[in-house]
């Protein structure tokens, strides 16, 4: 361990730019055992780590990356599986660089362990090695109903499953995994990873029964009547908008709507053809992640120009660096300090460009953020043939919570006693989005993990 002065931070390997916009594979290649060893070799093992501290589920990885330092693969792999759901997902899609990479003690001056990409490694190597997440089988009369199969839905089931405890599942698309499967890019998760999570959850138990909504295809009562507890996940898809003249206009998109059609078109599934922008100007409003994920789409998919215009800089996007940095090298066109005005259309209620006013940032508000401010008489306007809107989500409100007794706060999260995850109703749990907002996997995953844990408590006392 500690070799941080004489090895230096290696970035996994990449696709070269014009191989991988051809296509939807992803652009990152894993670690070998090699390469996992030399970075997890630079180490210093703290004594306080702040790289778990800041990691949402407290993964051990100080821990697993001393073991794969010494080439210990079956005890990295459990390490790695015992606090996290999914470790080989959130290798691939958590913003490394704002949590554990961000505060690894070698960021000042060395350049952080590549975290991400080890926990990658880490799984990827142990399935090959013939190791599989540990479940007891159903070893209980409990069960217990999860309403969406999103990342805080499969993480409740696997330790719901951990503890013995029966679960049946209920997801209204054609696939589980939520976001996983319909709301990220193939280029950063193949969805053979998400299928591969489930399959593991099925052979412990789990039931899942695709295709049904509640509230529609099952009512909420039936469910409840049916099962010990209940834990909803069922996210946060109900789109932001800005309140813009125009935004209404045929061509004027919202941000998942285009991803889950371009993924369903990639699974050769019925997807709405509008979607096809194929030498069109496509133009994205907004700068986190799934901005990040709409233009590399829109790239793949042929447009003939793909710009986002995003109200401040670029220190301050809230998107990954990575995925910024990945979407320059395809190509994509940045336009910073700008916020939309209007939404301009054709005679056909079309739109054809958006109307922009350049925007400065001034001085700190209280969180610390500097304030946007516009510039007077700088309109102008950026043409488009179509536009997609990527301002953030809120959470969808189901009939079923009022008429449950489960209380929302007033921009529709689902109310919940923060250290046990219940809701107002006694026996029913909640995490994720639909609870925080439209938040990363990480944070949806420790809800999931957390409420199964008070459930399992409740359960089995």
């Amino acid at each position: 361990m500690r070799e941080y002065l004489t090895t230096e931070r290696i970035d996994p390997t990449k696709r070269l730019v014009v191989e991988r916009t051809k296509d939807f594979g992803e652009i990152y290649e894993v670690f070998d055992r090699d390469e996992a060893a030399t970075q997890s070799d630079r180490c210093i093992q703290c004594g306080d780590p702040f790289c778990l501290n800041k990691c949402p589920l407290h993964n051990y990885i100080p821990q697993w990356l001393k073991s794969i330092s010494e080439k210990d693969l079956e005890f990295a792999f459990k390490l790695s599986n015992e606090p996290s759901p999914f470790p080989e997902v959130m290798g691939r899609v958590c913003p490394h660089d704002r949590l554990c990479e961000g505060d690894c003690t070698l960021n000042d001056g060395h350049g952080a362990i590549t975290i991400g990409s080890v926990e990658t490694h880490i799984t990827e190597a142990g399935f090959k090695a013939g190791f599989k997440p540990e479940f007891p089988g159903i070893t209980t009369d409990k069960k217990v109903a999860v309403i969406g199969s999103g990342p805080a839905g499969l993480s409740a089931a696997t330790y719901l499953l951990r503890s013995g405890i029966a679960v049946t599942m209920y997801e209204k698309a054609d696939r589980a995994g939520g976001l996983l499967t319909y709301g990220i890019p193939n280029f950063k998760l193949d969805k053979k990873i998400v299928e591969r999570r489930v399959k593991l959850l099925e052979e412990a138990g789990l039931k899942l029964i695709l295709k049904c909504e509640v509230g529609k295809d099952v009512t909420f009562e039936e469910i409840a009547n049916e099962h010990d507890a209940m834990f909803i996940g069922v996210g946060a898809t109900k789109a932001k908008t800005a309140g813009l003249s125009g935004e209404s206009a045929s061509n004027v998109y919202a941000a998942m709507d285009y991803l889950t059609n371009i993924q369903r078109k990639n699974f050769e599934l019925d997807y709405d053809k509008k979607f096809d922008f194929k030498d069109l100007n496509v133009v994205v409003i907004g700068g986190g992640d799934t901005a990040m994920d709409c233009l590399r789409t829109a790239k793949r998919e042929g447009a003939k120009s793909v710009t986002c215009l995003y109200r401040r800089d670029e220190k301050n996007m809230p998107g990954s660096k990575k995925e910024y940095k990945n979407a320059m090298e395809e190509g994509v066109d940045f336009t910073f300090l700008v916020s939309p005005k209007e939404i301009i259309l054709n005679d056909n209620g079309e739109a054809v460009s958006v109307e922009v006013v350049k925007t400065t940032l001034g001085a700190k508000d209280e969180s610390g953020r500097q304030k946007m401010e516009v510039v007077k008489g700088s309109e102008y306007r950026v043409n488009a043939d179509v536009i997609i809107m990527s301002l953030g989500f809120d959470p969808a409100v189901p009939s079923f919570l009022a008429e449950n007794g489960i209380e929302t706060n007033a921009w529709g999260g689902i109310i919940i006693d923060e250290e046990s995850h219940e809701t107002t109703t006694s026996g029913i749990y909640a995490g994720g989005d639909c609870f925080r907002g439209a938040d990363l996997v990480v944070t949806a995953a420790y809800d999931g993990r957390e409420a199964a844990r008070s459930i399992a408590n409740s359960l089995l006392k």
